[in-house]
């Protein structure tokens, strides 16, 4: 990942830079490092996730239907 500095704005660049790691997910992904976390737990939260996704789609499938 490359940030350019330009007429020495340091605070562009930072700003450039949190955009940059937020959109390919480095805050989340160091938040989850922050601690370890077992493979029963990871196993868990991923199984919560795909049923928070489902739920989702299902729920904005019929909002599609009624509208």
């Amino acid at each position: 990942m490359r940030v350019d500095v330009y007429d020495n704005n340091v605070d562009q660049a930072i700003r450039v830079l949190k955009k940059k790691m937020n959109r390919e997910g480095m805050f989340r992904e160091m938040k989850k490092r922050k601690f370890f976390e077992k493979p029963s737990e990871r196993r868990r939260r991923k199984k919560a996730e795909a049923i928070r996704r489902l739920r989702k789609k299902l729920r904005r499938a019929s909002l599609a239907g009624l509208g």
